[in-house]
């Protein structure tokens, strides 16, 4: 037999701390032929409160017919500091039952923290009510928070990366919560995105004129169209807020969607560079001041072709187009577009690896070894050699867990810095992510962009098979290189 014996387990009082299920598996560690004893005994003074003890015998036997007893005792005897003559109050109180019921496979603790509950709550009027304990802090890491909103998308997270006027991102985020209404099942909450559109509109009228005022003079006149379109066009507001009293979630869903691509068009125009200040030992490396897209043709390494488009025929080579968002990531980009524009990757091969495809390393192009770099959400220009701690709540702008992420792998000299070539496009999979739906990889690598066309093609490829070409097809004069600082 072995004994473990504790008191004051619940808190009867407030000066003592307490654990409740330590006693229990700390029974549990012993042999289940054990004897446990708690003892419950408050100490708050001139109440009539009763000690209370149990004592548990348990038996190893797994089967119905070798079962042995199961027993519960409890014992109440008056505490030294209780008022209490009458010992005639304290009596045994004898319960068994067979293990059987606990033990058929597994433990159910459950079972017996209830018959403790009850019966301590019937032999001593204990105050059970206001455990703080039953409750659970929230945690404080966002990698297992299941209200965690990330980007899902490449569109969404470049969109919500453009550093635009106030008065825009205001619209952006009351026009987005719409898209996580839409995802309830069956009744809609219509009335609150009809609310959050209206509150979108009077932001668009009241401050016209500050939305304008932020272009530059030479993309007003484009940016005044997008505006009267965004407001009242085909498209626009109030066409989505007509949707949405009809109730009808796909004209909401289609008329979102068009109202967020011409707000992103009105955020480009009133970014046209970089809004912070690259520090000075970093003016070396080529930048990207805006954003830019990249084509590239990829080719089956074994002759073999990719599977046709919708109503079309085989195709030998398939075409990924890829955002680079310089506004985040200025050193990155514009490092890996110098490298296309230089053809550093036609003939490159693929290989595939736990979710992700990742180009070779060859160390015999002439990439720049960037720092790594990571702008964190909420913040005006980005960290330079440091990751970041997601558990403590820190998210990048450009989230890795995004199906169709691009990044730079890690330097084989030093995490700090990014490979000088090899890159990788991620295969996210909330299946192998936290609850939050966030990669256990998330803010390690320097992202820099996402694929926008061409994502169906990403489990076709197998390794071996090769980027034919890699072109700059937009953002050319967004580049900067080193030697026309």
């Amino acid at each position: 037999m072995r004994r473990a014996k504790t008191s004051s387990i619940f808190p009867f009082c407030n000066d003592q701390p307490s654990t409740l299920f330590f006693p229990f598996f700390f029974a549990m560690a012993f042999p289940l032929s054990s004897s446990i004893t708690l003892s419950f005994s408050p100490s708050t003074q001139k109440r009539h409160f009763l000690s209370t003890h149990f004592a548990f015998r348990f038996s190893q036997a797994c089967s119905q017919e070798n079962a042995r007893p199961f027993q519960l005792k409890g014992q109440c005897k008056a505490s030294k500091e209780a008022f209490v003559k009458d010992k005639s109050q304290c009596r045994n109180i004898p319960t068994s039952f067979n293990l059987s019921t606990l033990i058929n496979g597994t433990m159910k603790l459950e079972n017996v923290i209830a018959v403790i509950l009850i019966l301590a709550e019937i032999t001593s009027p204990l105050p059970l009510a206001g455990w703080d304990f039953w409750s659970i802090s929230p945690a404080n890491a966002v990698l297992y928070s299941p209200e965690t909103k990330l980007p899902r998308t490449g569109e969404l997270a470049l969109r919500r990366a453009i550093p635009a006027n106030t008065n825009m991102k205001a619209i952006q985020d009351s026009l987005e919560d719409i898209s996580y209404l839409l995802r309830i099942p069956q009744r809609k909450p219509y009335g609150t995105m009809e609310g959050n559109v209206k509150k979108a509109l009077k932001i668009a009228v009241d401050g016209k004129d500050s939305i304008l005022a932020s272009i530059p003079a030479d993309l007003r006149e484009k940016g005044s169209t997008l505006y009267s379109s965004l407001v009242d066009g085909k498209g626009g507001l109030e066409a989505l807020l007509k949707s949405i009293k009809d109730q009808d979630p796909d004209r909401v869903s289609v008329g979102l969607a068009s109202s967020l691509d011409t707000v992103a068009e009105l955020e480009l125009l009133q970014a046209p560079g970089l809004s912070f200040l690259l520090p000075e030992q970093y003016l070396k490396y080529p930048r990207l001041t805006g954003r830019a897209i990249v084509e590239l043709t990829i080719e089956k390494g074994n002759g073999s072709s990719f599977s046709p488009e919708a109503g079309g025929e085989l195709r030998k080579t398939a075409t990924i187009q890829v955002v680079l968002d310089g506004y985040s990531a200025p050193l990155t980009t514009g490092n890996f577009a110098k490298l296309v524009t230089d053809g550093a990757y036609d003939g490159t091969k693929l290989s595939c690896i736990n979710q992700a495809i990742i180009s070779e390393n060859d160390t015999g192009k002439n990439g720049y070894s960037v720092p790594l770099e990571i702008m964190p959400s909420g913040q005006f220009e980005p960290l330079y050699k440091t990751t970041l701690s997601v558990q403590d709540g820190e998210l990048p702008v450009l989230p890795l867990s995004v199906y169709g992420a691009v990044a730079m792998a890690h330097s084989e000299v030093s995490e700090e810095y990014s490979s000088p070539y090899q890159f990788f496009f991620y295969l996210y999979d909330k299946r192998n992510s936290g609850l939050g739906g966030i990669s256990f990889e998330e803010g390690q690598f320097s992202v820099f962009g996402y694929i926008t066309a061409g994502r169906e093609i990403l489990p076709q490829i197998k390794t071996g098979d090769i980027i034919k070409s890699a072109k700059l097809v937009e953002g050319r004069d967004r580049l900067v290189l080193p030697s026309e600082s």
